[in-house]
């Protein structure tokens, strides 16, 4: 009995001191949070998240012994999304300074952008993408394109071949297809990728045409650029090189009965649609530069830049061929395509072009949201398009792309609930990247000298 008692007594006190462990010092607290689960569009409301080594370690109503966190995060009832991701992006190229490189990269971050995929890529992207991997640079988890194949780069198949092969050895993680491109040295291009295993994506070269780009397997179309076209009747005849600007000389001529065959073939080969519908909206659009100008984003970038645009956009809305009208009613044609490929289409994958034609890094998200409910997308939607899909995408579910256990904590804490508002985006209390936190007051002091630096 004593020997009973004894032994009884001993596992009290290891309960006991078990209970009062101190926890880890690198374990972080974020309390008093509303967790938005954009997989079912569920909130779960009054969460604690432990975050530890990177990682989300639990997702907690009540926490135990909540005074032995060191690292403690008061959530304010703030409501939590996964990181988002910009999957139409632009890396700055190496003749940018390396200041100038983190600022952008930071300018994605205040915007609760934690991953993004760069379009145009460069050998140095592929050491800038492992110095963000090792924590040796603050920036979004990256994934970045081959530099460009287009009917420059790539004019025969021995080109396609060698080109193709020595991308996938740098380590690229898919090339970038850009107009231009034959037929023949594109179906080179599919055929090499093929057998060295390295995805493309991106434009619809003219000669290639939509309907074989979809039963090539690309893995993403972006711009929904090579649909309008596919639109056109055969019996119209028109010469494929002069389409314009992504289709729009053909804007009167499009059959919109034909989308539902496209939809059906970007599901059966299912290829991912990035719309890039701010680009059209803003870029291409019956709205002028000195108002677009006068957006307060556009402090962040250079007055170099801000030039260039102001110059380019004017020059595209001096040009004859341009009118209200037919824009109106191309704009109208690509939100029908938008939806219908949300609808019956493998995917959509949130990205804006940026930075393209007045589409500043990180805030060009919301001219994309705005875009993509304009077309019909429920805001659960256009969040799974920033979140899950791309985790599905890149088939790293069990990486990041949602608010549990295990996965990366790349976390957002937003003022208010966007699935009733999709603004909420743009009131950040703070992001979580890798599980360092980056405070409100820490993203306005940088984005306050990223402002002063432009203005020079």
């Amino acid at each position: 009995m004593k020997k009973i008692t004894l032994l009884l007594l001993a596992i009290i006190l290891s309960s006991c001191g078990q209970s009062q462990q101190k926890v880890n010092p690198t374990t972080t607290l974020l309390s008093n949070v509303h967790i938005v689960d954009v997989v079912n569009g569920k909130v779960i409301e009054n969460q604690n998240v432990i975050i530890d080594s990177s990682k989300i370690q639990a997702v907690l109503s009540e926490v135990p012994n909540p005074e032995q966190y060191q690292n403690v995060i008061d959530g304010k009832n703030g409501y939590v999304i996964p990181g988002l991701a910009e999957m139409h992006a632009h890396i700055p190229p190496p003749t940018v300074s390396r200041e100038r490189l983190e600022e952008v990269l930071f300018l994605y971050l205040s915007n609760g952008i934690t991953t993004i995929r760069g379009m145009l890529g460069n050998k140095t992207h592929l050491t800038l993408r492992e110095d963000i991997a090792n924590g040796k640079v603050l920036g979004p988890r990256v994934f970045t394109s081959s530099p460009s194949l287009n009917g420059n780069s790539v004019k025969t198949k021995e080109e396609a071949i060698a080109k193709v092969t020595a991308y996938q050895k740098a380590g690229f993680d898919f090339l970038k297809i850009h107009p231009g491109i034959q037929r023949d040295v594109f179906d080179q291009v599919v055929i090499t990728a093929n057998e060295v295993d390295i995805p493309f994506a991106g434009h619809v070269p003219v000669d290639v045409g939509i309907r074989h780009a979809l039963k090539s397997n690309y893995a993403s179309i972006d711009h929904i650029d090579g649909f309008l076209e596919g639109l056109v009747p055969e019996s119209e005849n028109v010469d494929p090189t002069t389409n314009g600007f992504f289709g729009y000389n053909f804007t009167p001529l499009a059959d919109t009965d034909k989308i539902n065959e496209l939809v059906s073939l970007s599901k059966e080969h299912k290829v991912w649609i990035v719309p890039t519908q701010s680009l059209f909206e803003r870029w291409f659009a019956p709205i002028t530069a000195d108002e677009l100008l006068k957006q307060p984003e556009m402090k962040y970038m250079p007055k170099a830049t801000l030039e260039n645009w102001k110059q380019v956009k004017e020059r595209y809305m001096t040009d004859n061929s341009f009118s209200t009208a037919q824009w109106q009613q191309f704009d109208s044609i690509r939100k029908s395509l938008l939806a219908e490929l949300n609808k019956n289409g493998h995917g959509i994958l949130l990205g804006s072009d940026a930075p393209q034609l007045f589409n500043v890094p990180g805030f060009s998200i919301h001219h994309e949201i705005d875009g993509m409910l304009g077309a019909g997308m429920t805001p659960l939607e256009i969040l799974q398009s920033g979140t899950t899909n791309p985790a599905i995408f890149f088939g790293m579910e069990a990486t990041f792309g949602q608010i549990k256990e295990g996965l990366v904590a790349d976390i957002v804490v937003l003022e208010a609930n966007p699935l009733e508002n999709l603004k909420a985006l743009k009131k950040i209390q703070g992001v979580v990247l890798k599980g360092k936190w980056i405070s409100k007051i820490e993203i306005e002091e940088r984005l306050v000298k990223i402002a002063k630096n432009a203005s020079k």
